[in-house]
């Protein structure tokens, strides 16, 4: 089986240790793993404001990028969905019938790094070990999109070491929600203290997603309260 790793533009830019681990992950799970260099943006946030022609070159991209891998594991739940909802679509609305099939093709291969691992290789233990209380939470996309249930969560029960607790109202959104955040601050802002109270109050050193964006909102607002809560991406978990 061929696997590529698409980083996403996110990890690749701010989190790159994200992408390490998932690399390290697979290989410790017995896979070459190749991460094309010729990868770029996903063009989530080209479509989701309202400018599909402009994501039109980066689907082709994508496209060319992967169309011969067997598997596409992505660390995001929402460039996941972006792959599989949006890519086809927007090939098909500029007329583009040869570019649709092929992103069809891609988005069968294409899996949030939790499906991946259980649906495919058939594992929810890793080998991983974690020694630290953890919290999840479930990110939009990959909750309501991909709907990939309790994969992350069964996955992090067999981490050794580690002390899983739920996240009280853990299915209410962060506030993130891309150009969300930018364009509804106040809404965004409120969302967000719900979901930080939340975290606090399972006194977890760590919460953990499968979506750094997400992880990224979650943990700006965490670190401008002094609260000693660290945001780890689910891969770095499984990957330790």
């Amino acid at each position: 089986m061929r696997v590529a790793v698409f980083v996403t533009c996110l990890v690749d830019g701010l989190f790159p240790d994200v992408g390490k681990a998932t690399v390290r992950l697979l290989q410790r799970l017995g896979h070459d793993v190749d991460v094309p260099l010729g990868q770029t943006c996903c063009g989530q946030m080209h479509v989701n404001t309202g400018y599909p022609r402009e994501a039109l070159p980066l689907v082709r991209n994508h496209v060319e990028t992967f169309l011969d891998y067997d598997a596409i594991v992505v660390p995001s739940g929402s460039c996941t969905g972006s792959i599989r909802h949006q890519h086809a679509d927007v090939a098909r609305e500029f007329g583009d019938a040869v570019l649709a099939e092929g992103a069809e093709i891609v988005a069968r291969h294409t899996y949030e790094l939790s499906e991946f691992l259980v649906d495919v290789l058939g594992v929810t233990d890793v080998g991983a070990h974690y020694p630290h209380r953890v919290t999840y939470h479930p990110t939009c996309h990959s909750l309501r999109l991909l709907r990939v249930g309790d994969r992350p969560l069964r996955l992090l029960r067999q981490v050794r070491g580690i002390d899983l607790v739920e996240l009280p109202s853990a299915e209410e959104c962060c506030g993130f929600g891309g150009t969300f955040a930018l364009k509804n601050p106040d809404v965004s802002t409120a969302m967000l203290a719900d979901k930080m109270s939340n975290v606090l109050a399972t006194q977890a050193e760590v919460c953990s997603a499968g979506d750094s964006s997400c992880l990224m909102h979650i943990g700006g607002g965490l670190s401008r309260l002094n609260s000693g809560v660290r945001t780890v991406h689910l891969a770095e978990i499984l990957a330790s």
